[in-house]
């Protein structure tokens, strides 16, 4: 017993003298440019844009000011389909009139004043790039030495056939409902959902898992919940969560996209959702080519009604 003691306390010791303290280099490491860009079809369509930002690194500490300095100026963007070509121009927030401030608040949907973030985005300045669905847009990206290009298409479009609200499951409740859907889901054609809501006046949000495929309900009549959306940093509260509050004007943004953007979200949204030194890794598949992000098209429709109980 002594000599087993022995044998694995001397082999203890020659591997410690071995090992060695592993410092990744995170000051030096190359970065990506990122894209983020959607051009939309059918009701209340946003204007395309794209948004150019920096990867940068994990550890690196992150404030508005670091957050400005990610910001790609003066690429080279044009967006081109049935052979016409279509230049973007960069506008930046601080730019800005008091009332052109608040339309580029309404375009991405958040609150700048108080961020402190000059935020910045490429448009297409004569606003006659409009998505049409079964169009295929082609993006090209020059920055600097570097070439990005990607591909979307917008897909035929599958509208909510109906929606009300109903009493959520366990105990009663007169304040809150939960929301239900029915859609016609095309049989034999794949198809991919996003979908977005927002109450009153707040801007349209994501739900953790916003998207989905049709592989559970092809071509059927099929009833689902759909779950409000909630911000991100905010408390989580298991009582309402998903659940929207009766009196509440409620608006709901439904789309189709296609497989690409389908797949960049499904890998986005599952890494976030896995986080922890105990969680799988998994790798968010990108459609930009030279880069990194996402180029989009979608097909949309919006519902408004009210939280009844």
């Amino acid at each position: 017993m002594k000599k087993i003691l022995y044998i694995i306390i001397v082999f203890s010791l020659i591997f410690s003298s071995c090992e060695q303290e592993f410092v990744p280099d995170i000051n030096n490491s190359p970065s990506d440019i990122v894209v983020e860009g959607y051009i939309e079809a059918g009701e209340s369509a946003l204007p395309p844009y794209i948004v150019l930002t920096r990867s940068t690194p994990f550890f690196n500490k992150i404030d508005s000011n670091s957050l400005s300095n990610l910001f790609v100026h003066d690429a080279e963007i044009k967006v081109t389909v049935d052979n016409h070509e279509f230049k973007f121009t960069e506008i930046c927030y601080n730019n800005l009139t008091t009332e052109q401030k608040k339309q580029f608040s309404q375009l991405l949907n958040v609150n700048l004043d108080s961020s402190g973030l000059n935020f910045c985005v490429y448009v297409e300045p004569t606003f006659q790039l409009k998505g049409e669905i079964g169009k295929t847009y082609l993006l090209n990206i020059k920055s600097g030495e570097k070439e990005l290009s990607s591909v979307t298409t917008i897909p035929q479009h599958v509208k909510l056939d109906s929606l009300w609200f109903i009493q959520p499951p366990g105990t009663p409740s007169d304040t809150l409902r939960q929301l239900y859907c029915y859609i016609l889901d095309n049989k034999g054609i794949p198809e991919y959902y996003r979908y977005f809501t927002a109450t009153n006046n707040s801007p349209f949000m994501t739900g953790f898992s916003s998207v989905t495929d049709d592989k559970f309900f092809d071509g059927l009549y099929f009833k689902f919940a759909l779950q409000k959306a909630e911000p991100r940093n905010g408390e989580f509260d298991p009582i309402t969560y998903g659940l929207f509050h009766v009196g509440d004007t409620a608006r709901i943004k439904w789309t189709n996209i296609d497989k690409d953007h389908f797949d960049f979200w499904k890998t986005l949204e599952f890494n976030r959702q896995n986080q922890g030194p105990f969680s799988s890794y998994t790798r968010i598949k990108t459609n930009i080519k030279g880069g990194l992000g996402i180029w989009g098209g979608y097909s949309t429709s919006t519902y408004k009604l009210i939280v009844k109980k």
